[in-house]
């Protein structure tokens, strides 16, 4: 477990160690997609984690998903994210803002122009979207024409130079878990007839296209990229072709020399090798489920670099100092996972020293 505590560079980046926070929705920013005020002490609590990735935010109107999830494309949203990552950096840390396109896992009560959510194909997920008058159906999407596809890169691209301005040492792109790019790479989600649907390459297009435009706005040494292969979140099916789809994507993003590939893995573990031999830069593995001690192992074994933290993180800000006393850890309540007002299940998970504290 000794390796996890060693150094290790992201891009320019030299981090503390090992372990990072993984991106969580928490659906607690303000109506104008501006973080919300706590949204600054909640990172900074967490600086001590080797690298903080924020929770999905959205690159436009379209993108949005969720009800009160942050976005980047605004003055507004730029200087809310400004106190958080003048928060983080105060506080040690180093923080990147996960751009995130919902794409038909979204529904017109939840977008600030209450249009039909957009996809590669008019398919809906078959799911349900939680709103402010209760769970509903998610609708069928408006397939994207090609002109838009192209608007929509423009949107990643802006909101990645928002993310900078704001304040961010980097940006990950979302490919990951159901939403707008893991949509084009999905079979069943991507029925398209053109250079954007069908083969093995086209599946991929847009996600090297948006990466590609990224990569010119902020550098390669400033972008992340996220994958989740074999992951049914939102519907979505890779298909008979998923695993040569994923081949072929991390090629080409590696061609590009990114700071960092993230994978959300569920078990494919042949695939997962072969990714880990296909990517020579950082690679973060996060296992869904699984004692954190399994987790590590990945890094011992040099199947991992890095190792995304959820839940334990969320619940635990003083994560890293438990951890190397080999003291107890915070349970996290799932009740709070997800939206509320003010500190309960955000910023009152307490520390240890805090309860040490509290027990003299």
């Amino acid at each position: 477990m000794e390796k996890v505590w060693s150094k290790i560079n992201i891009g320019k980046l030299e981090l503390p160690h090992r372990l990072a926070m993984a991106p969580m929705t928490r659906c607690r920013a303000n109506e104008d997609g501006t973080p919300g005020e706590l949204a600054s002490l909640y990172y900074a609590q967490r600086a001590s984690m080797g690298l903080i990735i924020t929770e999905g935010t959205q690159p436009s109107d379209d993108a949005q998903g969720y009800l009160l999830s942050p976005g980047i494309y605004t003055d507004k949203h730029i200087e809310g994210w400004k106190k958080v990552t003048n928060a983080v950096h105060k506080a040690g840390g180093f923080i990147y803002i996960q751009v995130m396109h919902a794409g038909r896992m979204s529904h017109p009560d939840n977008t600030p122009h209450h249009r039909q959510p957009v996809a590669p194909s008019a398919i809906a997920p078959g799911e349900e979207m939680h709103t402010a008058t209760g769970k509903k159906e998610i609708p069928v999407p408006r397939e994207l024409s090609k002109a838009e596809i192209q608007t929509t890169i423009a949107d990643f691209r802006k909101a990645a130079a928002a993310a900078i301005e704001a304040g961010a040492d980097g940006v990950e792109i979302h490919g990951a878990n159901g939403y707008l790019i893991n949509q084009f790479i999905g079979e069943n989600s991507n029925t398209r007839t053109d250079e954007y649907g069908g083969s093995v390459e086209n599946r991929a297009r847009f996600a090297i296209e948006v990466t590609k435009a990224i990569v010119e706005e902020i550098g390669a040494e400033r972008t992340g990229f996220r994958i989740s292969p074999g992951v049914p979140l939102g519907g979505i099916q890779d298909g008979e072709q998923g695993p040569e789809v994923y081949r072929y994507l991390v090629k080409e993003l590696a061609k590009l020399d990114l700071a960092y590939l993230h994978i959300m893995h569920i078990g494919n573990e042949q695939l997962l090798q072969e990714i880990r031999s296909i990517w020579k830069n950082p690679l973060l593995v996060n296992r869904a489920g699984g004692a954190l001690e399994d987790r590590i192992v990945d890094i011992d074994g040099g199947l991992a670099d890095m190792i995304p933290v959820g839940v334990w993180s969320l619940s635990n800000p003083d994560l890293v100092e438990r951890l190397k006393a080999g003291a107890s850890l915070n349970a996290a309540d799932p009740a709070t996972f997800y939206g509320g007002v003010g500190s309960k299940g955000y910023t009152d998970y307490p520390t240890r020293k805090e309860l040490e504290s509290q027990e003299k």
